[in-house]
Parts: C-alpha cells; structure tokens; sequence
C-alpha cells in the first residue's frame, strides 16, 4: 500500500522532533495520538470517548468512538443497545465496549492549534523525564559545563542536555564566572520540580575535592588509595585522609606526585586552597595527632563516649595547632568526627593543680581532716570519699606518715560521712517525691533516685518511658561540629550499657515486659555481637 505524503510527513516530523529532544520516538507518537482525540472530542462532543491511533510503520491515521454496551440506550454519543451489540460482536455482553470507525478528520485553525498545545506540552514532560532519569543516577559525578549566564550570584550552566544552577554559597568565594566560561563542579542532588529536574551542582563540596584526585591519582581511580574523608574551609584550606590498601605504596606521596604535580592540580583547579594531605590511622589519637598538622602534640586524653578529646600542645605551639581564626583545629575536628579541646602544657598542669586541689578540699571537709592528710589521700590516687571507705585498710596504712590506728580512723570517718549523706539524700528523695519502689531498680542509688526526681522521673512507670539517651545524654553533630545535651544522670559514672540495664529493669517492674522477653532479646543482641566479631575476624583474615 503506497504512503501518502501526509502520512510520510508525519512520521518524519514525530523522528525529527524525537532525535532533538532525545526522547522516544513512542511518546512523540503517543502525543500526536492524544492530539488528535483532543481534536475530535470537540468535533464530536466533549462526552464521546474517541480513541486516535497511529500506524508507526505507514503514518495512517485511525480514528474510533468507544460505545459501552448497555440493556437500555440513554446517550447515544456514549451507549449502545446490547442487541444491536451482538450484531457488531456476538461475544459482546454488558457492560464491554464496541469501537465504531470514525471518518477522517479535517483539523481546523483553532483544532490545529489546540492539537499543537497538547504535543508541544506531551513532548517537554517526556524531555523533562528523560533529563530527570539521566541526572538523577548521576549524583555524586564531576560534570563539565559551560556557563549560560549568571544571575544575582548564581550561575546557570548548560551542561548539554539539561541545565545545572550553582548557587552562590556552593561557589568558591572571590570565585567569578562569565558567560561562555567552562566551569567543572559536583552533581551533588537532582530534584523533579514543576518547572523540570532541577540539577544542583557545587564546588566547594568536601566530595568533589575527593572526585578531583580520583581523576589526577591513578592509584585512586583503581581503588589502591582510598580517600576516608574530607573537610574544606572552600578557597582558603583543606585537610583530606587517604590510606592504602597496598603497603607498599606511601598514599600521600601518591596523592602528592612528583614534585607535587598531582596535588597542584587539584589545587588550581580550587582556586589555590591550600591542602594538607593526612594519612589515615584506626586508632583515633593517632589520627587526630595527625590531623593537627603541621602543630607538634604532647599528650592526648580520650572521651570516647562524648567523641571527644583534649590535646595538650607545647606553649609555643598553640597558635600553630589552632591556627588563624581557629581553621586548622575546626578542619581536624571535621576530618576526624571528634570535638578537639587544646590547651598548652602550662594551662594542662594548671588544671590538674586545681584538680587536686579540690580533691584535697573534699578529703578535708568530709573526714575533718587537715591539709596535708588531705593532699596524701589526694596523691596517692583516691578520687572519692568512696574509696577511702571501702577500700582494704592497708592500702590507707601503708601510705607514708599513716599506721594502723590512724588508717582505722580515717576510714571510720569515711564511712559516717557517707551513712550520713545517704541520710539527706533519702530525705531530699521524699520530698521530691521519688517513689520507694524505684529503690528496688538494681544500678540505682540515693544520689540517682533524687537526680531523677529533679528532671521529672519519680515513678518506676516514669522510668520505664525513658530512653536511654534521656539518662546519660546524647551528642549531635552539625556543620562538623560535636554539641552534647546531659541527661538525668550524667554527673554519673554510669555507661550506656548499665543506663539500658537500669530502664528495661523498671519496664520489666512496672509489667511492660516478661523476663521471658527480657532474656530473648537479651540472647538476639548476644547473637548480633556474636556475627559481628566472627565478621570483624574474617575480615582480619582476609
């Protein structure tokens, strides 16, 4: 059957507007059909259910008015009787539809246009969808554009097909883009809008320092030399952590190359931040010393339950270690996920002047001591009335100056003092309130029982709806920095552990759980702990 010119035209034009807008030739077809039954529903009624069909292969156009079949005819536009039905299809029955031809239809002016509306809109949603399934699973890419035009200081970049913003704040600062300008940045988050994807990019993300040496390190493209982390002060300053998985191969003079070659490329490329290439170590003091650089350390003092910790440098290195404007000790902090508190070796042996000092002032108030019996208690290590009360006597006689006679009555006063502290404090937990039943908790004493009570805990229900992190506090991290919020019983020696015992021993008292629940859950996180030590081993192993 020979093809009419028409019938050509169409076809060519639906593969000329596919190949431009990179879209499937199907949907452009799909939107000429919807076209075309927008057309002929304002011809034949809006009510009738018209349904166009185009032969991909001869351009031939086919039109059809669907008819449900029904016992008795109310609209002829939308409804067919079932007998006549049967006649057209002897398997109708009711409720089907019959399509019954339509003629052709001549498109007028205002047809036309509205048929032109319906494609030119079908066709940007399927460009549209295109752009948004090619970007979105390109996330985390280097991307190489060129700058479209720059608008109250954005720039728009044309990346080929689809357009990528770079707003202000994710431009290197003293950064300046004109039109024409090529410019590299980071695909760092693609979103569907009303108005089309939307690509953002950025170049002072933390990740595309990371992406620019994997493009100049070989040894990084090939997965050698890993990058753990980033952090940037984006055009001043940077601090990254690589390690390698070859011994053989030093990751940063990798990183660095020949003459700093490698390295000096990434950093023109960021404007002449300046970088500090860190070698990453699993034992956070040692990491942390290393990200201090180039400031020399002498001692460091781990929190590792508040990711924290102190770093005592010489006198005339404190300058150095935090550097100008605090950036070298904030890009460690971020590099590292611990909060870092410097102090000189000056202000270090002040504070444990002063620390003794107090400890010495506690001895003598609670045992009515004088100071030097204060201070012999203070150096030879006890912290707490505690201990002196309840540790064996020969550890307070055999210190220098003491006998027998004097370690008993020392250690007597210890233990008044305490019976008559736990006296107040079991007054103080009446009136707060506090119930005796918490008394039963195991984990918990007089001194916790009257916390409590002040943050609101006097019941066993109150502390079975408490979490864990309401007892001992909790850390969050934002904008690489560590912020802590106490809980009830912070002041506490108590670890996480003990503080979860504590709360599913009042849940298990006040009847929200079983001992037989208690014990299975028990058993799954033995089990747990168990698959990850026999995993942490065969990747030892391995």
């Amino acid at each position: 059957m020979a093809i009419s010119a028409n019938r050509l035209e169409l076809l060519q034009i639906a593969d000329a507007v596919a190949r431009e807008k990179s879209i499937d030739r199907t949907i452009v077809l799909t939107a000429m059909e919807d076209a075309i039954q927008k057309a002929a529903r304002s011809r034949y009624g809006t009510e009738t259910e018209v349904r166009a069909e185009i032969n991909a292969k001869t351009g031939e156009i086919r039109l059809q008015r669907l008819l449900q079949v029904v016992e008795t005819v109310e609209n002829v536009s939308t409804e067919i009787a079932l007998q006549e039905a049967l006649v057209r299809n002897p398997e109708a029955t009711l409720g089907d539809f019959i399509a019954e031809p339509l003629p052709p239809l001549d498109f007028g002016r205002i047809a036309a246009q509205s048929a032109k509306q319906v494609i030119v809109q079908k066709v940007r949603e399927a460009e549209r969808d295109h752009q948004y399934d090619e970007y979105k699973d390109r996330v985390g890419e280097v991307i190489n554009g060129v700058v479209k035009r720059a608008e109250y200081g954005n720039v728009i970049v044309d990346l080929g097909r689809g357009e990528g913003i770079v707003r202000r704040d994710e431009l290197i600062p003293r950064e300046i883009f004109r039109t024409g300008d090529r410019i590299r940045a980071y695909i760092y988050d693609v979103r569907r809008e009303q108005r089309g994807p939307q690509i953002f990019l950025s170049r002072t993300h933390p990740q595309f320092m990371a992406k620019l040496f994997g493009q100049e390190v070989p040894e990084i493209y090939d997965g050698v030399i890993e990058i753990r982390t980033v952090a940037r002060d984006p055009g001043s300053r940077a601090k990254i952590a690589v390690i390698s998985k070859d011994s053989s191969i030093d990751p940063v003079g990798a990183c660095v190359g020949m003459r700093g070659s490698r390295v000096q490329a990434v950093v023109g490329e960021l404007q002449g931040e300046k970088i500090d290439i860190i070698p990453w170590n699993d034992d956070p003091a040692t990491f942390i010393v290393n990200a201090l650089q180039p400031a020399e350390v002498a001692k460091v003092v781990l929190d590792e339950d508040a990711e924290r910790i102190e770093v005592v440098v010489p006198d005339e290195q404190l300058s150095l270690a935090i550097g100008r404007r605090g950036q070298n000790v904030r890009l460690a902090s971020q590099l590292t996920g611990w909060a870092i508190d410097i102090m000189t070796e000056q202000e270090e042996s002040e504070r444990r002047q002063k620390e003794f000092q107090e400890r010495s002032n506690l001895f003598m108030d609670a045992l009515n001591v004088d100071e030097m019996v204060g201070q012999l208690l203070a150096t030879e290590g006890f912290t707490a009335v505690e201990e002196v009360a309840y540790v064996e006597i020969d550890e307070i006689s055999m210190i220098e100056g003491f006998d027998d006679e004097t370690a008993d009555e020392i250690q007597a006063r210890a233990r008044d003092y305490l019976e008559e502290r736990e006296t107040k404090l079991d007054e103080e937990r009446r009136e707060l309130g506090v119930s005796d039943d918490l008394l039963s908790i195991d984990g918990l004493n007089n001194a916790m029982l009257v916390a409590l009570g002040k943050d609101d805990v006097k019941s066993v229900e109150d502390l079975a709806g408490c979490a864990t992190d309401d007892l001992v506090g909790w850390t969050e991290k934002k904008d690489g920095e560590t912020k802590r919020f106490e809980g009830a019983l912070s002041s506490f020696d108590l670890s996480r552990q003990d503080a979860e015992a504590i709360v599913m021993a009042a849940r298990l008292a006040a009847g929200w759980v079983t001992e037989e629940e208690l014990a299975a859950m028990n058993a799954d996180e033995e089990t747990e702990e168990g698959d990850e030590e026999v995993e942490q081993t065969v990747e030892a192993d391995a």
